[in-house]
């Protein structure tokens, strides 16, 4: 089986004849056929508004996903590592925003990726940043775009809604010797949301702050030529996104369990799973164990606080297909411990040393960053079709 380069930005070539009961596991599999279905449900939905679909890269960590997300090769795509930036930069992506704020010591960086040919705009919250990136664009004769980021429900970071001298600051500095691109927003507490009212509600506050934004920097005579929102959540529950350029979204190209929790998917469109083979049983205690512990799975609990507790992942047979109420309950570094969900009816599959079975993640950016690559196949098919190398670091 092939082992993967994670800087191979080429389709590597597999054997013929691989099907995922010969994988080596724990590994990543990816289900194309959901992952398309998901890649078209946004895309058409976003065609309503006129807006630029901007797909966050960071879940994806894949040349080979990314080409499929992006509306053209060259992009416009965003990163959350000046890493992720350099990889799709050699693979021909050509606009991109790094959209995490930025720290001085990294402008070097943007500025040799800027001249490869790359417009990689930066995104910061202060004058210090603002006055960072203006400084290093006058000594290198080129204008850094920058993206001032809008606090829009206190999740993180980003300047405050309202605080309009303060975004004033900031922009001046940035036209000090570089580019005010735009505002940019996450709506981060979508995350916590549950239900359509809610994840519309995020999707509402979400727009107005940035909108809002805009228009302050534009009557204090500062350009603002881009409006950036973006989280999957809102994404997929805006109603109205005047005012708005651009959408940035990452996770629903593949969906998890977190999501399915909040509402934005069902379980079936979840497109990530971990192949895992069965290693021992502890009957009396009802436990199935499995190659497939933390490491393979992430420590990512972010269904805890939902509804329903998911464990570190729901369980399916090769196929794909849930085993009702059968979840990953425990996880140690290398193994996972499978058991039918406390409470419920569910039974314990009939499983043999040496079985397989495939476990939907709670993460999908966590999961998928332990493992070097994707497994792809279609459907119900045990066939895999291609392997797609991930890269990690930053």
């Amino acid at each position: 089986m092939l082992v993967p380069n994670a800087m191979t930005l080429d389709r590597p070539t597999i054997a013929a004849d691989l099907t995922l009961d010969r994988c080596a596991t724990p590994c990543l599999v990816l289900d194309a056929d959901r992952m398309e279905r998901n890649i078209a449900r946004l895309r058409d939905r976003l065609q309503r508004f006129d807006v630029t679909l901007r797909p966050h890269l960071k879940t994806a960590k894949s040349v080979e996903v990314a080409r499929r997300v992006m509306t053209s090769p060259a992009g416009p795509a965003t990163v959350s590592t000046l890493k992720e930036a350099a990889v799709f930069a050699a693979a021909g992506v050509a606009d991109i925003i790094y959209a995490v704020g930025i720290a001085p010591d990294k402008l070097p960086w943007v500025l040799d990726l800027q001249a490869q040919g790359v417009d990689l705009a930066v995104v910061l919250d202060t004058v210090e940043q603002a006055d960072a990136v203006a400084a290093t664009s006058r000594r290198a004769g080129v204008r850094i775009p920058a993206f001032i980021e809008i606090d829009c429900d206190g999740h993180r970071s980003g300047v405050l809604p309202g605080a309009t001298d303060t975004l004033v600051a900031i922009g001046r500095a940035i036209e000090q010797g570089a580019e005010l691109r735009g505002v940019l927003t996450h709506a981060g507490a979508s995350y916590g949301a549950r239900g359509d009212a809610a994840l519309q509600a995020c999707a509402d506050e979400e727009r107005r702050a940035v909108v809002e934004a805009a228009q302050a920097l534009r009557a204090a005579g500062l350009p603002c030529p881009v409006v950036s929102i973006g989280s999957t959540p809102t994404a997929h529950h805006a109603t109205d996104l005047t005012g708005v350029t651009e959408v940035r979204a990452g996770v629903f190209v593949f969906f998890d369990l977190v999501m399915a929790g909040i509402g934005v998917c069902a379980v079936d469109d979840i497109a990530l799973s971990v192949l895992a083979t069965v290693i021992g049983f502890q009957r009396d205690k009802g436990w199935i164990l499995t190659d497939a512990g933390w490491m393979a799975m992430s420590r990512d609990r972010g269904t805890a606080k939902q509804a329903v507790d998911q464990g570190y992942g729901v369980v399916c047979d090769l196929t794909g297909r849930p085993y009702p109420d059968l979840i990953v309950v425990e996880a140690n570094q290398e193994h996972g411990v499978i058991a039918v969900r406390p409470g419920s009816s569910g039974v314990l599959p009939d499983l043999a040393i040496g079985d397989r079975v495939r476990i939907l993640p709670n993460h999908a950016c966590s999961t998928g960053a332990q493992h070097p690559a994707y497994h792809v196949v279609r459907g119900a098919s045990p066939v895999v079709e291609a392997e797609w190398p991930r890269f990690g670091g930053w």
